[in-house]
């Protein structure tokens, strides 16, 4: 059996964590994943498609694993992450591919269908319908007004309990500390 390979591909000025099987002249399956996963979540889809002699290529998206992740949050635009796509494409020679997309990497997949038809052959996305955007709402206060602020998304956007021990302790540096319990946190505030 072949083994899945692993290398790092400069593309749209970040470096982006690929695995890939599968012969470099078999028809292209590009696997994007979703929120909070890596390119992992697809090896067995990639193991056993590889086997029936496609070439399976399934990236840590911008700031996801081994990808970069640029500071600024100006740089996750869906016109960035398509265009990491269009660079890794390019970089790998591969004019078109099938796409299969989850979660987030499906809403990535709507908008490489939308920017660059070109490129895909098929599309096949799970979990997340196309959504166009509206022109002068921001995403988040459509998730609030249709699902509230315990929505997960919504959630995402408040300091959470490990963020606020963090800044409790004035931690620095990586991940060093590690949070048990909310309790723990809640007790550590109180003097």
């Amino acid at each position: 059996m072949e083994k899945i390979e692993h290398t790092t591909v400069p593309t749209n000025g970040i470096n982006m964590h690929v695995a890939s099987i599968g012969s470099t002249t078999a028809p292209a399956i590009i696997f994007l994943h979703g929120f909070p996963e890596l390119w992992y979540s697809w090896r067995h889809q990639m193991i056993s498609l590889s086997s029936l002699g496609y070439r399976c290529i399934a990236p840590d998206l911008r700031g996801y694993g081994e990808t970069d992740a640029p500071p600024s949050p100006e740089s996750y635009t869906v016109f960035h992450i398509v265009g990491d796509l269009v660079g890794l494409l390019d970089h790998l020679g591969l004019d078109q591919i099938f796409v299969v997309g989850h979660d987030w990497g499906a809403v990535i997949a709507w908008y490489l269908c939308l920017f660059r038809p070109d490129r895909v052959k098929a599309l096949v996305n799970m979990s997340v319908a196309f959504s166009p955007r509206h022109p002068t709402r921001k995403p988040i206060e459509g998730f609030r007004a249709l699902l509230g602020n315990d929505y997960y998304i919504c959630r995402f956007q408040q300091l959470s309990a490990y963020d606020e021990s963090r800044a409790f302790f004035h931690v620095t540096g990586g991940s060093s500390i590690y949070i048990f319990s909310r309790r723990w946190v809640e007790g550590a505030k109180t003097p």
